[in-house]
């Protein structure tokens, strides 16, 4: 079972180098938050709403997005994307550390991921609080993230031709792309398998 006790020391002894922030829609940061669900840790999902503008529409992600112009620094992007989102409000006593930068996602994107553990009052407020930019919001348990048989591939159109990507199911969501990379982070750095990406 994973602690959350063990995520916290391994996330302190390996500081990761903030990207250069810039409050602008050039800098996105995401928010995987943790909390005690019935039998082990659980990792907070959203489902993002099918929306034509949205690159990333209708796939499975962490709560988060683009910076602003009154956000003073990746964190707080993280930080008021989950209010906004989900309802969550993280604090500094919720933060747990930082993961590695995603430079260059897309059209010179930067993501700043970012760990938090939540209790069960804050866990219990996460739900869908943008239905146009969020569809659903669930929890994963930990175990579940490293389970060799969740594992699948998701088809997908990239450039007008089908892709095959991997995956992690769970119940009706898969989750692939960018969000499975920061998970592949999340286990280099917490010293887990991971077998979706081995």
């Amino acid at each position: 079972m994973i602690a959350i006790e063990r995520i916290c020391t391994a996330l302190k002894a390996r500081r990761h180098a903030p990207a250069d922030f810039e409050p602008s829609p050039k800098h996105a940061s995401v928010a995987m938050i943790m909390a005690d669900g019935a039998r082990e840790l659980e990792v907070c999902f959203i489902r993002r709403a099918e929306r034509a503008e949205d690159p990333w529409s209708g796939q499975v992600a962490f709560p988060g997005g683009r910076a602003s112009a009154l956000d003073s620094s990746a964190d707080a992007v993280a930080r008021r994307e989950t209010s906004e989102e989900i309802g969550v409000e993280l604090s500094d006593q919720h933060f747990v550390g930082n993961l590695p930068v995603r430079p260059n996602i897309r059209n010179g994107l930067t993501l700043s991921p970012f760990a938090y553990f939540v209790d069960d009052e804050q866990r219990q407020r996460a739900s869908a609080k943008m239905p146009d930019e969020v569809a659903s919001v669930f929890w994963v348990p930990i175990s579940h993230l490293f389970d060799v048989d969740a594992v699948t591939q998701l088809e997908y159109e990239l450039g007008g031709s089908s892709s095959k990507f991997p995956g992690i199911q769970f119940e009706d969501h898969i989750i692939w792309g960018l969000t499975l990379r920061v998970l592949q982070s999340f286990a280099e750095i917490i010293d887990v398998p991971f077998p979706a990406l081995e």
